[in-house]
């Protein structure tokens, strides 16, 4: 028999405690919410005490932010979902993070996709790294890194050390720079998605790249791109305007 995930709620706002509460002893049996929290404070103190598998965590309270709550806990071994009113881009520094969000006001469904994407991705560990780079996204408004999990664990990687992705089955292979290649455990579709406001632009089926690093284009039915490492790839004919018009696009915005 499984034991039930170990969970805490801290929130500075009683109703959004209990709508949480009723909503998971109703719809998750597998989940026992050991504490709430209504401030930095008590989190703190809730946390140590409880040493939970996961926490549902507000950004905003009045004693602090939920960083300042998690600098100051001793006990890190588990996973965090922030519950969050934040803007899109706010949104989007979680999805590079690989931090579990959900946004107010809370409802089953919502709930439903942030416990799926918990238990899809349960790194226990960890958390300093993630959270650090969620905050930096987060506070210079800029999308400077990414983390990547593989099978080796997860990896900071800064986006403009990427040249190129690579689907792999259901996997995505990363060319760093360096030279070095990481194998991230999801599909390239994924990554595109999240890249897709960051100069990266789709080639082909296989092929994902950062215009930074393209050399040149070589005609062709659908011609072939030369990149500053030296690879040559294929353009495939229905991927051609599309990157054609994108490379345009970076060419000015130089």
């Amino acid at each position: 028999m499984e034991s039930k995930t170990r969970t805490i709620i801290i929130d500075d706002e009683m109703t959004n405690i209990l709508t949480l509460k009723n909503l998971l002893v109703k719809y998750f049996p597998d989940i026992e919410i050991v504490t709430t929290a209504s401030n930095v404070a008590e989190g703190v103190e809730a946390i140590d005490k409880h040493l939970p598998d996961l926490i549902f965590l507000d950004i905003s309270m009045p004693d602090g932010d939920g960083f300042d709550l998690l600098s100051k806990v001793e006990f890190r071994s588990f996973e965090v979902i922030f519950t969050t009113a934040h803007d899109q881009y706010a949104i989007r520094a979680f999805d590079y993070s690989a931090i579990h969000y959900l946004l107010k006001p809370i409802d089953y469904t919502e709930l439903r996709k942030a416990i799926n994407r918990y238990n899809e991705v349960k790194v226990k560990g960890n958390i300093s790294a993630r959270l650090s780079v969620l905050k930096d996204n987060m506070e210079h408004h800029h999308y400077k890194k990414i983390i990547v999990a593989s099978s080796e664990g997860l990896n900071i990687v800064l986006i403009d050390d990427i040249i190129r992705l690579e689907a792999c089955d259901t996997y995505t292979e990363f060319f760093l720079t360096n030279g070095r290649k990481l194998l991230a455990s999801k599909p390239l579709n994924n990554f595109e998605k999240m890249l897709n406001d960051q100069d990266f632009t789709r080639i082909h089926s296989k092929h994902l790249v950062n215009l930074k690093y393209v050399q040149r284009y070589l005609k062709g039915k659908g011609g072939s791109v030369v990149l500053d490492n030296g690879e040559e790839l294929d353009v495939s004919v229905r991927k051609k305007n599309d990157f054609i018009l994108a490379l345009k696009g970076y060419a000015k915005s130089l």
